[in-house]
C-alpha cells in the first residue's frame, strides 16, 4: 500500500451538516410567502427546527475546518426564521393583546 488509508476531515459525515441545514432552511423559509404560510406551517416548524440545529452544529464543525461556514450560517438563519414565523403569527391570533378601541 503506497497511500495512507487514514480518514481525514473531508471524510467526516460532518461535511454534510451545512448543505442539509441550507436545504431544510430553504424549505422552512418558503412558507414566509403569505400564500404558502398556512399550507406549509408543519413543514416550517419541523424543517426550521432541524435546519437551526444542523446549522449550529455545522458552524461548530466549520470553525474547526470541516464543512462550509456560510452554508451552515445561512441554513441556521433561514431555519430560525422559518420556525419563528408561524409561532409569532399564530400566537398573535390565539392571544391578542389589549384592544385600543
Amino acid at each position: 500500500m503506497a497511500e495512507s488509508t487514514r480518514p481525514d476531515g473531508a471524510d467526516s459525515p460532518a461535511i454534510l451538516l451545512a448543505p442539509t441545514a441550507l436545504g431544510l432552511g430553504i424549505a422552512a423559509a418558503a412558507g414566509l410567502f403569505p400564500w404558502l404560510t398556512l399550507g406549509l406551517t408543519p413543514v416550517m416548524l419541523v424543517a426550521g427546527a432541524l435546519a437551526f440545529t444542523f446549522g449550529l452544529t455545522g458552524i461548530h464543525y466549520a470553525l474547526r475546518g470541516i464543512g462550509r461556514l456560510w452554508m451552515a450560517a445561512t441554513g441556521a438563519v433561514l431555519g430560525a426564521l422559518g420556525f419563528i414565523w408561524p409561532v409569532v403569527l399564530f400566537t398573535g391570533y390565539l392571544w391578542p393583546g389589549p384592544r385600543l378601541l
